[in-house]
């Protein structure tokens, strides 16, 4: 019997392309440049199942043609809305994501950029890199503590959980979640936490509010302007969730009018383009969508779709199905 053939959209760590083309008939996307709908049309036509990654826009008219051969997205990414989810199913196809490899790294990277935010370090380098430093001084880029202050964390899943642990048990900061469901009490007591009823009674209270929950229409422009009024002048917003999840026009006017202390973001609303007005603001941290970006995360999401593909063409149910 004939391998299933797939497409691999992008280019994947060489020890995870080894592996499928063992198993699979591989064809990957040598330019690793993302495909134009038209290309996904086509792909859709030719392969068993492509293999996506979450900067792979897969809309309703990427999906728009009839009888495609392919049956199954194994998604490179826990998430999933770019892919157009009715027009997906509506040809029977089946989607896949990669959950729990990535939320310790991804945590990580939070972490990296609540502390550059707070200690101004992206102001610094840039001020090394630029010949500017003209030496130590009492007053010179002054940032904020950290440590022992109030995190609030938006989505409490297994990334905000990873995020709530490194903030509460190493930095002694107290924790207030907000998630759209509730929190059972045990979860929240191993990390000290509160959930709050609400987004807008939780913004009020925290010196750093972080990001993680899901992207797509329901969270689009979930920090808007009113909600960032509604934060303390000196506190900072970390991102690391999708990028639409902000109002980045709403964001930049509360940076240039102090409205809040500062922010960072790994994450940006139809990156890879980045508005000229977040890269004119100082007091941002900007980092080119790096939350799972270690090797170990990269090739253990890698191996979860592989493990996907296998359940799927030995007729199992794949264990990371998301329709």
């Amino acid at each position: 019997m004939a391998r299933p053939k797939i497409l691999v959209t992008r280019r994947w760590p060489v020890t995870v392309e080894a592996k499928l083309a063992e198993r699979f008939n591989v064809v990957i996307n040598q330019g690793d440049v993302a495909l134009k709908p038209c290309e996904f049309r086509q792909a859709f036509k030719d392969y068993d199942a492509v293999l996506p990654t979450v900067t792979d826009k897969i809309g309703a008219d990427a999906l728009e043609l009839v009888g495609p051969r392919t049956k199954m997205l194994a998604n490179y990414g826990v998430g999933f809305t770019h892919i157009d989810m009715p027009s997906a199913q509506a040809h029977g196809m089946i989607v896949t994501n990669t959950p729990d490899v990535l939320s310790e790294c991804t945590a990580d990277l939070a972490m990296t950029l609540m502390l550059m935010a707070a200690r101004r370090a992206g102001e610094g380098e840039r001020e090394v890199r630029n010949g500017q430093w003209t030496g130590w001084r009492p007053t010179h880029l002054v940032g904020t503590k950290v440590s022992g202050k109030t995190l609030g964390i938006v989505g409490f899943g297994r990334i905000g959980q990873a995020m709530a642990r490194r903030a509460h048990h190493g930095f002694g900061m107290k924790i207030v979640v907000h998630n759209r469901s509730r929190i059972a009490g045990d979860v929240l007591a191993k990390y000290g936490a509160v959930q709050a009823d609400d987004l807008d009674d939780l913004l009020p209270q925290c010196d750093f509010v972080s990001l993680h929950c899901p992207g797509g229409a329901e969270n689009r422009h979930l920090i808007n302007s009113r909600r960032l009024d509604l934060m303390r002048p000196n506190a900072y917003l970390i991102n690391t969730a999708r990028g639409e999840v902000i109002n980045e026009h709403a964001l930049v006017q509360a940076l240039s009018f102090d409205t809040i202390g500062g922010a960072a973001l790994d994450v940006f609303d139809g990156e890879p383009n980045i508005a000229r007005s977040l890269l004119d603001c100082d007091r941002l941290v900007m980092l080119p969508h790096l939350g799972s970006a270690t090797a170990e995360s990269r090739e253990a999401m890698g191996f979860r779709v592989l493990s996907n593909l296998e359940a799927f063409f030995n007729g199992q149910s794949p264990p990371d199905r998301v329709n």
